[in-house]
C-alpha cells in the first residue's frame, strides 16, 4: 500500500486549469492500484497530457482481479501503471504474467510502480518479467511520470505500426494468391475493393475504374463499386459518374500517382499491358502513414493481377477462334469426304460399265467381224478364179451389211457410254465463283505457258453463288482448256466474272479462229467437229462443250457462244442463278 507521502510526489503544482475534453482519438491508460489516492493523483498529474494531438483516457482498477477484467475488456490499452503489491505481495507481477502469457498482449507497455522497492528487487523484476519500466512511487514526480508515459506510448505506437504492418503484409500475401486466381475483370475488381477494406480494417466505400491506356478522358468504365458507389457499376464514366467523382478519376489519370487527402484516397495503377486502373476510397477515418504504405504495396501487386486476367481473356478468345477454325476445317473435311465418296461411287459405276463394254465388244462385235473376215476371204478366192460379177457383188453386199451392223453396234455403245457419263447429280452449296475461276486458271497455266499464251483473270471476290463446286470446276475447266487449244501461239485468253442481284456471269474470251454460223448452230451437240482446228495439233473428242451445257442446264443456268466470225476469236458465257 502507498502512503499519503507517495501520492504527494505525483502531484504537479503548476496551477494550470484543466482543459476541456478533446473529441479526438485518445490514448487508453490503465491505472491498476489498490490506493484510491494514487488514482486521483495520477489523473490530476496527467490531466493536461497530450501526445501527437491525442489526450488520455484513464481507466481504473483497484485490484489485480479487477485489472484482469479490465485488460480482458480493453485490448487497445496502450500503457498500464501497475502497482506491484495489492491483494498479495506478488499480485502485480502475477498480473504481468496474465497479460503477457494468457492474453498474449505483447504491445501494451507496462510500468511497475511500488511503494516498497525492497520487496521486489528491481533487477530481478526487469529480468524475469516482461515489463517496460520499474519505478518507486517516491521517485515518480509529475515530470518523471510524463517522461516515462511518453516513452511508453511512443514504444506502443511503434509496436502497433509493426503489428499493423505485419497484419497488412499477411493480408496482401493472402490476397495476392486469391486475386491471381480470378479469371473475370469484374470479379477481380470486386475482390480488390474487398481486400482493401480488409487491409485497412475499416468500412469504406470504393469505386474501381479501368481505362485501356488511351488518352481520351471519358474512355473508362466502372468495374466495381461498394457502399454509396455501388450504383455506378458497369457504367461509362463520362455519362453517369457524379461530376466530382468524374473529375477525380480524370485527374488521377493525368496525375498518374497516388493521392491521399482527409478521408478520401485515390490509387493509380498502370499494368504492364498499358491498361490504367484508378481506385477511389472513402474511409470512415483518415488513413495513417502505415495504412498508406500498405495500400501502396498492395496497389503495386495489382498490376500483375489485372494483366493475368487480360492474358486469360486473350487466351480464351484465341481458344474460341481456334475452336471455330477447327470446326470450319472439320466441316470442310467432311464435305471433301462426301465429294470423294460420291466420286468413288461414280468410279465404281464407270468401272462396271467399262467391264460391261469390254464384254459386249468381245461378244457382240465378234460375229460381224467374223462375217467380214470370212466374206473377205471368199471374195479373194472368187476374184482369183474369175467368178461372175454377180457373185462378187453378192459377197460385197454381205460385207457391207456386216459393216453397217458393226457401225450401229458401235453407235449404241457410244450412246450408252454418254448416258452413263451424264448420269450425274449436283449438290448446291455456297461457292465463291471468283476464287473457283482463279483456281482453275492456275491449274491450266502450264498448258498456256507451253503455247506462250496469257491468262488474264478479272474476278472480284466476296460474292457467293449457290452451285456444285465440283461440277462448275469441270465446266469452267472445259471452257478454259478449249480456249487454250484453239487460240494461237502467244494469244491472250480473258476470264471475267460479274455479279448482278440475281445472277453470276462467267465469260471466257479467246483470240482463236472464231466460229462460223454453222459452228454456232451445232456447237453444243455430242461428238461435233468444228471448222476450227487445234493450233498445236491437240486431239479433240467433241464432247467437252456438250458436257458443259449439261452441267449448266442442271444448275438451271444458260450457256451461249458469240463470235464475230472466223479469225475474230470467240466468247463463251455462262449465266448462273446466284441463289436457289
Amino acid at each position: 500500500m502507498a502512503d499519503q507521502d507517495d501520492v504527494l510526489h505525483l502531484i504537479d503544482d503548476t496551477g494550470a486549469d484543466r482543459p476541456e475534453a478533446s473529441t479526438a482519438r485518445k490514448w487508453k491508460i490503465a491505472v491498476i492500484d489498490d490506493d484510491q489516492a494514487v488514482h486521483e493523483g495520477t489523473r490530476f498529474a496527467l490531466s493536461d497530457y497530450s501526445l501527437n494531438g491525442q489526450t488520455l483516457e484513464i481507466l481504473s482498477a483497484y485490484s489485480a482481479a479487477e485489472g484482469r477484467e479490465l485488460m480482458r475488456a480493453h485490448s487497445d490499452i496502450a500503457a498500464v501503471l501497475l502497482d506491484v503489491i495489492m491483494e498479495t505481495d506478488a499480485a502485480g507481477l502475477d498480473l504481468v504474467e496474465f497479460i503477457r502469457n494468457d492474453l498474449r498482449n505483447e504491445t501494451v507497455r507496462i510500468i511497475l510502480r511500488t511503494g516498497q522497492p525492497g520487496q521486489a528487487p528491481e533487477r530481478r523484476v526487469i529480468v524475469d518479467y516482461d515489463i517496460n519500466d520499474y519505478k518507486a512511487k517516491t521517485e515518480l514526480t509529475a515530470d518523471k511520470l510524463f517522461t516515462s508515459l511518453t516513452a511508453a506510448l511512443r514504444s506502443y505506437q511503434q509496436l502497433e505500426r509493426m503489428v499493423q504492418t505485419r497484419r497488412g503484409l499477411e493480408i496482401i500475401i493472402d490476397a495476392a494468391s486469391t486475386l491471381y486466381d480470378f479469371k473475370s475483370m469484374q470479379r477481380l475488381a470486386e475482390g480488390v475493393l474487398t481486400q482493401i477494406a480488409s487491409l485497412l480494417n475499416v468500412d469504406c466505400a470504393g469505386i474501381l475504374v479501368l481505362r485501356d491506356g488511351g488518352i481520351v478522358s471519358d474512355d473508362f468504365s466502372v468495374l466495381a463499386g461498394s457502399g454509396c458507389y455501388s450504383r455506378f457499376i458497369g457504367s461509362a464514366g463520362q455519362k453517369t459518374l457524379d461530376p466530382d467523382l468524374k473529375q477525380m478519376v480524370e485527374a488521377a489519370f493525368k496525375r498518374r500517382k497516388h493521392e491521399f487527402a482527409d478521408h478520401r484516397s485515390v490509387l493509380y495503377i498502370r499494368t504492364g499491358s498499358g491498361r490504367e486502373v484508378v481506385v477511389l476510397l472513402q474511409a470512415e477515418r483518415e488513413l495513417s502513414d502505415t495504412d498508406r504504405s500498405l495500400v501502396e504495396i498492395f496497389g503495386s501487386r495489382l498490376s500483375i493481377a489485372f494483366d493475368n486476367v487480360i492474358l486469360y481473356q486473350q487466351l480464351q478468345d484465341a481458344n474460341t477462334q481456334l475452336e471455330d477454325r477447327v470446326a470450319q476445317r472439320t466441316r470442310a473435311l467432311m464435305q471433301a469426304n462426301r465429294r470423294l465418296s460420291a466420286q468413288w461411287l461414280r468410279l465404281q459405276r464407270a468401272n462396271g460399265f467399262k467391264n460391261e463394254i469390254l464384254g459386249t465388244v468381245a461378244h457382240d462385235l465378234k460375229n460381224p467381224l467374223g462375217v467380214i473376215l470370212g466374206r473377205t476371204e471368199m471374195l479373194t478366192e472368187l476374184i482369183g478364179t474369175g467368178s461372175p460379177k454377180e457373185t462378187i457383188t453378192s459377197q460385197v453386199d454381205h460385207i457391207r451389211d456386216a459393216t453397217r451392223r458393226l457401225t450401229t453396234m458401235v453407235d449404241h455403245l457410244i450412246s450408252d457410254a454418254m448416258a452413263d457419263a451424264f448420269d450425274i447429280t449436283i449438290r448446291r452449296e455456297p461457292v465463291d465463283i471468283a476464287a473457283l475461276v482463279a483456281e482453275v486458271s492456275e491449274a491450266n497455266q502450264p498448258s498456256a505457258v507451253n503455247k506462250q499464251q496469257t491468262l488474264a483473270v478479272s474476278a472480284p471476290t466476296g460474292h457467293v453463288t449457290m452451285c456444285d463446286s465440283d461440277r462448275m470446276r469441270e465446266a469452267i475447266d472445259n471452257l478454259i482448256s478449249n480456249a487454250i487449244k484453239y487460240s494461237p501461239i502467244g494469244g491472250k485468253i480473258t476470264l471475267l466474272v460479274n455479279h448482278d442481284p440475281d445472277n453470276t456471269i462467267i465469260r471466257v474470251t479467246d483470240e482463236g479462229a472464231g466460229l462460223s454460223p454453222e459452228d454456232l448452230g451445232r456447237l453444243f451437240g455430242r461428238f461435233q467437229r468444228l471448222s476450227a482446228k487445234p493450233t498445236a495439233g491437240e486431239s479433240s473428242t467433241g464432247l467437252g462443250l456438250s458436257i458443259v451445257k449439261r452441267i449448266v442446264d442442271m444448275h438451271d443456268g444458260q450457256i451461249n457462244a458469240d463470235s464475230r466470225g472466223p479469225g475474230h476469236g470467240s466468247t463463251f458465257t455462262i449465266i448462273l442463278p446466284a441463289t436457289v
